[in-house]
């Protein structure tokens, strides 16, 4: 789970100015334009005042006219400017949005996969969805209902003093209150809105994973448990709900009827002192228009408060993610390797690696070398750090200087982008897109040609099989390639390798979904392509094809040399190979 960092209100205010930044002409003139709405706003009272009596004390319809006329040109206007004020604010709002979700996604990109297993997709998908959205109708409704509650009240109180000091202080007397009672439930609202935004991650986590996990779901039978944990979340996400909507339903009511309060203390005065004959009957009416204006942005304060707590939560939480400095990132001295200019010397020096949450380091003090265009078996039992070795030399894993050299180069100190370049890695799970197969297999070069596409198939041998499917290479492989075999996906994603032609090819048990044959027929045309290759596998005899194999055991490399040698030697290789051969038997006679 990722941790929100610690921050106060004006570090989210900062934040919030940095979000605004570069779309300041649009936030600008929007507040010009409601500048000019309020200064309309005030003066219309005015106005109808003047009009009121002047035609109480000499009745002409040809002024009434006049004043119809005027006022609808005035308030047509004021409609004008509010909409144009409403498109720049909202419209900064929608690009702040934008902006947000375009920083997220770009920044998620260059986290390495650790990040993404410590953190689950569904709340990640959440935080730049829901709280992105958040923090749009922050800058947007918030804002532009905060400056217009301000222009209201700055420019409307002194016209009302103006008008009648006494009468006018009665009538706001109760306005410190609200604002009392909305500073104390400001940080009530903020943790509960807090609770909410975390329950609705929650249950995103569980939506996402129950989805990727669907079959395994129904092969087990546990429809059932996965209904009450989504029971139980979505429970928790009710109740937290009702307990915001509870204390906004408190507070929103209570602002409304003290605001109206207001009113009622006006009428009540302001009829004695209209029969006393101490104030004017227009500006006793100028004053009930202003009262009447005041009420509106008053008591709209509960939902933009709502609105603020909300996008103040989300606000941490969409930092919480971009505050994450990669780990593994270029040096500031980074150098330079083009593709065309690697060999494919690969030195292991004394490789060590601990996972954070392991004691024992899972690579430990492996010292080795790979020629250029040698092919590598690295073979062990299960847990011994293979594929932990497979992820360090992409710099997938942060490791620690001068421990992997390409072509005498220690790999920390090249340019990621030119050292994943390099490197054409297939991982053990052949992890596929929801598109086509040629799209799939042209990932690392999307605009390759159809020719490209045949031939790095052919060599992954999958080609004549794409041929019997309906639509050939257009075949949609469906989410993460679920209308494939394990087989068809494994050299799918070989073929994507080839396809780069990278001058290293590593290959993490990528072949374990096909057959014997295929695997060494595979590993064949490779030889003769002359990539340096790292191949991971169980397969010993396909393993056995390559021009060395070496034995891994507990992070160490405990035997290597050729198939042949190996089982001359004996030791953990020969006993891997024997179980093999009786495991290869078994399956012979159950099929």
């Amino acid at each position: 789970m990722i941790a929100a960092p610690k921050s106060g209100r004006s570090s989210r205010f900062r934040r919030l100015l940095h979000y605004l930044r570069p779309h300041q002409t649009k936030i600008w003139a929007g507040v010009i334009a409601l500048l000019v709405v309020n200064l309309l706003g005030t003066y219309l009272p005015l106005l109808i005042g003047t009009a009121i009596d002047e035609l109480q004390d000499q009745f002409q319809f040809q002024r009434v006219v006049f004043y119809a006329l005027l006022l609808i040109g005035l308030a047509s206007l004021m409609w004008l400017i509010r909409m144009a004020s409403r498109l720049w604010l909202f419209g900064a709002g929608r690009l702040v949005e934008f902006d947000l979700k375009q920083r997220i996604f770009e920044h998620l990109l260059r986290l390495e996969p650790s990040y993404f297993a410590e953190n689950t997709a569904g709340d990640l998908i959440n935080r730049a969805t829901s709280d992105v959205d958040n923090i749009r109708r922050l800058v947007g409704f918030a804002l532009l209902s905060a400056v217009n509650t301000l222009f209201a009240y700055g420019f409307t109180l002194p016209v009302m003093l103006a008008i009648h000091p006494g009468l006018s202080l009665g009538a706001i007397a109760v306005y410190p209150a609200v604002l009392f009672i909305v500073q104390s439930f400001s940080d009530r609202l903020r943790a509960e809105q807090l609770e909410v935004q975390q329950s609705l991650s929650d249950l995103s986590d569980l939506i996402q994973e129950d989805m990727s996990g669907i079959a395994l779901i129904k092969i087990y039978g546990q429809e059932a448990n996965e209904q009450r944990q989504f029971d139980r979340l979505n429970s928790e996400l009710l109740v937290n709900n009702l307990v915001l909507a509870k204390t906004r339903n408190i507070l929103f009511p209570l602002l409304g009827g003290m605001v109206s309060f207001s009113l009622l203390i006006l009428l009540w005065f302001g009829s004695r002192m209209i029969a006393d004959n101490t104030i004017q009957v227009g500006d006793f009416v100028a004053l009930l228009l202003y009262i009447e204006r005041l009420i509106f942005p008053t008591a709209l304060l509960g939902f933009t408060i709502t609105t603020y707590q909300r996008g103040e939560v989300s606000i941490d939480r969409v930092e919480a993610i971009l505050s994450v400095e990669p780990r593994i990132q270029d040096a500031p001295d980074a150098v330079a390797l083009p593709r065309q200019q690697v060999k494919g010397h690969l030195r292991f020096q004394d490789l060590s690696y601990t996972y954070p949450n392991r004691r024992r380091p899972v690579l430990d003090r492996l010292t080795f070398e790979i020629q250029q265009g040698e092919m590598v078996a690295i073979v062990g039992p299960i847990g011994c750090g293979k594929s932990t070795l497979a992820s360090a030399l992409p710099r997938l894993l942060e490791i620690d200087p001068n421990q992997i050299f390409l072509d005498g180069i220690d790999i920390t100190r090249l340019r990621l982008a030119d050292l994943r370049g390099a490197i054409a890695y297939v991982p053990q799970e052949s992890f596929l897109f929801s598109t086509t197969i040629k799209n799939n297999i042209r990932y690392g070069e999307p605009e390759a040609s159809d020719l490209k596409v045949i031939a790095a198939a052919s060599q992954a041998q999958i080609h004549h099989e794409i041929l019997n499917f309906p639509k050939q290479y257009e075949t949609l492989v469906g989410e993460r390639g679920i209308t494939l075999s394990g087989g068809q996906r494994q050299r799918t994603a070989l073929a994507r390798a080839l396809l780069v032609d990278a001058p290293i090819l590593v290959l993490d048990d990528a072949l374990a979904s096909v057959d014997n044959q295929t695997a060494s027929q595979i590993l064949r045309a490779l030889h003769d392509h002359r990539q340096t290759v790292l191949f991971i596998s169980h397969q010993l005899a396909a393993a056995a094809t390559c021009d060395r194999i070496l034995v891994m055991d507990q992070g160490r490399i405990v035997q290597q040399g050729s198939h042949s040698e190996l089982v001359a030697v004996g030791g953990l290789y020969q006993s891997l190979w024997e179980q093999y051969q009786v495991e290869a038997t078994l399956q012979s006679e159950g099929n």
